[in-house]
């Protein structure tokens, strides 16, 4: 079970530092709070355990049809790219003392993780099969696996968000603008993506026909 831990370690950590809308807005978000990332990871957690209660129940395989997969990349896109627009609109409140986002960090990771497509595919595919690895050790397996593969996303978030802060609380306003437009830039880049995925699944159902 240790190796297994270890490899599950291993895989879910490249998943998570793996460029994506979670980290952008992290990157964000940490520049008002060192502690974004941790509540991120909390919003995010809310999301991905009880996915893994359906996954384990068969939702992976109606989530791998190609149909769904359209709506889920199309979606994702749609809300990415709002989120996006919303994100470069936010540099022009920074260092004019308003607010740039009304959500909370938790919700925020919750509507990113609903949001993220590749998130979702992740665990119909190769979370899927991890999971079922991990059942193969009981309850016991299952647990740690679920507490680790979270803890990968919990440390990462958290040091993406204190870096962030850091760099933020030295160089000023102009690095908090700086992010707040690479985030936005980031979050259109990944919702260019998701809608082009949803395109070509169409393209190949259209074909089948």
């Amino acid at each position: 079970m240790l190796l297994f831990l270890l490899q599950a370690f291993i895989i879910s950590l490249t998943g998570v530092m793996a460029p994506g809308p979670v980290s952008a807005v992290t990157v964000g978000t940490g520049t008002k709070t060192p502690h974004a990332g941790a509540f991120i990871a909390i919003g995010h957690g809310i999301v991905e355990f009880p996915l893994m209660v359906l996954i384990y129940y068969g939702l992976g395989r109606f989530l791998s049809l190609d149909p769904v997969k359209g709506v889920i990349f199309t979606l994702g896109g749609l809300f990415l790219l709002l989120m996006g627009i919303d994100m470069l609109r936010s540099i022009r409140s920074v260092g004019m003392g308003q607010r740039s986002h009304s959500r909370t960090p938790v919700i925020t990771g919750m509507l990113l993780s609903i949001g993220n497509a590749y998130f979702i595919i992740w665990w119909a595919t190769v979370g899927a099969s991890l999971l079922a690895k991990a059942v193969a050790f009981g309850i016991v397996g299952v647990v740690a696996f679920a507490v680790i593969h979270w803890l990968c996303d919990f440390i990462w978030l958290y040091l993406l968000s204190a870096v962030s802060f850091k760099g933020k609380t030295v160089l000023g306003p102009v690095f908090q603008q700086a992010v707040f437009a690479m985030s936005g830039v980031f979050l259109l880049f990944f919702s260019g993506v998701f809608l082009r995925d949803a395109v070509r699944l169409l393209a190949v159902m259209a074909g089948m026909r």
